[in-house]
């Protein structure tokens, strides 16, 4: 059951949330050790939460990307950090008002700078659908869960996809919201942040639903109607775009490409009105402003109280402390000028169409460190470079604060998931959710279950 299901259960009598607690320990202990997905022994009691939240009593999981919970412990997926949250992230406390019930930490790689769930403290995560390949990156302990029907919703958060990119590769639906939709981390040397929290479910009501629970005041537009409402409403006739290209020099694996041409030509079918457009921003510049956030991760460990050890740092995180603590205010401008090119660009795409359709990555599941993040050959630049030439299609809406989501219309010939990339106008989840919705419905995905599956 999907999580809104599982509450309407609890809220019907027909099960307590203790059972629910109960059920969904013993799922997450049954896929455990073939997945990997955990980054600690679950909690011995779940989180404290509200039981007549919209979403009472359902089991769900955090990711260790920080101090998030009060009283658990974080170490960011690294050998190097450990600390213990002092209070709740803000975002948490919504999470704990909205009902969810936290049995679990999450495993992901070393400060989230991965696009695979692999780091010297934990291992790999291994992927439901194959388990000699990844899950995606960073949040894919939580995708694991999910897709392996452990639990129907997982908190993740998103720096340049690591939301949307486990979703991908697991087969689960992964939103980043709009910048500022829910809360994010702080303000970034200057620039605006580009990581926002979130969480991955199993359906798109799952996802609207959350939204409407957890997202904070802000300056973006609301919904006339709450998010929930409007997944089920048909948004009119919308102008869509669509792209296959990822740049002059990333090859998209034809199988992706094939799923997200199909999600177009569905959306035609529909009855939208449907074209190929061209993006307009320029790779290099995207990697230059997630600089930006790459170097806030080096800054912080620079200014920490108790600085880590840098010799148990994984050896990208070591160039990054060595090239933040020489960064100049040349370099600092020049990351900010390229956010700003990159956001120009992508906001002159929605002034011409209301939804962007994308693959999400340019290859299937990555085999096992493929992504090495502990060889010492990378340096900040090239590391991203690297991970983005397998997941070249996310990141820009990061740096732009446009809101996102991956959905899984598609499986390969191998039998791996294949995963939609939808883009919105800044602070148009509405239209988002609207037509997430109706590929839900045209293609849907609810049957496919993974091989390592609770059940």
């Amino acid at each position: 059951m999907d999580a809104v299901a599982l509450r309407q259960l609890i809220a019907d009598g027909q099960v307590s949330a203790a059972d629910v607690d109960t059920v969904a320990r013993e799922a997450i202990m049954g896929v455990a050790d073939d997945l990997g997905a955990l980054a600690q022994p679950l909690f011995e009691t779940s989180l404290v939460a509200d039981e007549d939240g919209p979403f009472g009593g359902v089991p769900f999981v955090i990711k260790d990307s920080g101090p998030f919970a009060r009283g658990v412990s974080f170490a960011y997926g690294s050998r190097a950090i450990r600390g213990v949250a002092d209070e709740d992230h803000e975002l948490m406390r919504r999470f704990r008002r909205a009902g969810l019930m936290a049995v679990g930490q999450t495993c992901a790689p070393e400060l989230s700078l991965n696009f695979a769930t692999e780091s010297r403290l934990h291992g790999v995560t291994r992927n439901p659908w194959n388990l000699e390949r990844g899950t995606g990156g960073s949040s894919g302990g939580a995708a694991a869960l999910v897709a392996a029907g452990a639990v129907p919703v997982a908190h993740g958060s998103d720096g340049a996809g690591s939301i949307r990119i486990p979703a991908a590769c697991c087969g689960v639906v992964g939103l980043k919201p709009s910048r500022g939709r829910t809360t994010s981390g702080p303000d970034v040397f200057g620039g605006m942040p580009m990581g926002v929290d979130f969480a991955l479910t199993r359906t798109v009501r799952d996802t609207a639903a959350l939204l409407d629970a957890v997202a904070a005041p802000s300056g973006l537009p609301r919904p006339v109607r709450p998010y929930g409402e409007l997944a089920q409403i048909d948004p009119g006739r919308l102008r869509i775009g669509f792209t296959t290209l990822a740049g002059s020099t990333v090859d998209v694996d034809e199988e992706v490409a094939a799923v997200a041409r199909g999600a177009a030509e569905m959306l035609d079918w529909i009855g939208h009105d449907v074209s190929e457009v061209a993006t307009g921003f320029d790779q290099r510049d995207v990697v230059d402003a997630l600089l930006l956030a790459i170097h806030a991760a080096g800054k912080a460990l620079l200014l920490a109280p108790r600085r880590p050890d840098t010799r148990l740092l994984e050896a990208v995180s070591r160039s990054i402390v060595s090239e933040t603590a020489s960064m100049t205010d040349a370099d600092l401008d020049s990351w900010v000028r390229a956010q700003r090119r990159v956001t120009g660009s992508v906001e002159d795409v929605f002034d011409r169409i209301d939804v962007l359709v994308t693959p999400v990555t340019a290859e299937l599941p990555l085999a096992h460190r493929t992504l090495d993040y502990d060889d010492p050959r990378w340096t900040a630049r090239t590391w991203l470079e690297r991970i983005l030439e397998f997941g070249p299609f996310t990141a820009a809406s990061n740096v732009s604060g446009h809101p996102a989501i991956s959905l899984p219309l598609g499986q390969s010939r191998s039998g791996m998931p294949i995963g939609v990339q939808l883009v919105a106008g800044m602070g148009r989840e509405d239209s988002l959710l609207q037509v997430a919705a109706q590929l839900e419905q045209a293609m849907p995905w609810a049957d496919r279950e993974p091989p390592i599956f609770a059940g």
